[in-house]
């Protein structure tokens, strides 16, 4: 827990000064002020996923206008249909593809297609923070600062992002890799592994990536470039090597194998 704290605070120094262009990944992320917890149980952590899920998703305006309409619904539903209805919809602008929510922070990696990632951000932010202040009876800031952003580069920073997030949750807890399931922080790990499919999560550009580097000699280049970890192939990689007219198939797979070997 000390290791992702302390890099939080050296990421957030030099992530401050952002560079929006279109059509690019960021890794976006944030903390609470003074490293406090913005998450206290699992409803905070619901909240702020469907947050997520409203403004990455289309908006069924047909649905809110039923509502508003409706003389069967309370007027407490057609108040919240009518703010879903003005609420800004970032659908079609950006691709929200991995998540993980700690106690005190969160990680996001986003793929802005339209500009669009700066007005989401602090929406998002400040529809939380509303939510949580209420709840808890408080007042003032909930977050350090303004969300930090690291524009992509690289398929190779792409996947390696992918896996610093996914590992976030177990590194917490000083569990190994392997020990995700049950956790109580929310991930979107399940849906690299394919155990669960998200229609507001978008895996394909990681797991793309695999496939890209589904051949054994690039795949051990890669692992290489991007961990700086070369080693001797064991018996479970010669035996790995052998499916590897399968990988097409097995992007989850190989996934795992990345996520957890190097």
């Amino acid at each position: 827990m000390l290791k992702i704290v302390l890099l939080l605070l050296s990421m957030a120094a030099k992530n401050s000064v952002k560079t929006y262009v279109e059509n690019a990944f960021y890794h976006v992320y944030n903390q609470g002020v003074e490293q406090r917890n913005i998450f206290l149980d699992q409803q905070d952590y619901s909240v702020f996923l469907s947050y997520l899920q409203t403004y990455v998703s289309p908006k069924d305006t047909t649905s809110l206008y039923s509502i508003i309409s409706s003389l069967d619904v309370s007027s407490k539903e057609k108040d919240r249909a009518l703010k879903l209805l003005k609420l800004r919809n970032y659908h079609g602008a950006l691709q929200l593809c991995c998540y993980a929510l700690l106690p005190n922070h969160f990680h996001l990696l986003l793929l802005q297609i339209k500009m669009g990632l700066n007005e989401f951000m602090n929406s998002l932010g400040t529809r939380y923070a509303m939510y949580f202040n209420r709840k808890y009876r408080r007042k003032g800031v909930l977050f350090q600062d303004v969300y930090k952003a690291v524009l992509v580069y690289s398929d190779e920073q792409l996947l390696h992002i992918s896996r610093y997030i996914h590992q976030n949750p177990t590194e917490w807890l000083n569990l190994p890799p392997n020990h995700w399931r049950n956790l109580p922080y929310p991930s979107s790990l399940p849906d690299y592994l394919g155990e669960r499919r998200t229609i507001w999560v978008t895996s394909k550009y990681v797991l793309d990536i695999i496939r890209k580097f589904c051949n054994w000699d690039d795949r051990q280049q890669f692992s290489k470039r991007t961990y700086d970890r070369p080693r001797e192939l064991n018996s479970q990689e010669v035996l790995l090597q052998s499916f590897r007219f399968r990988c097409k198939s097995l992007s989850h797979f190989w996934y795992t194998f990345l996520l957890w070997r190097f």
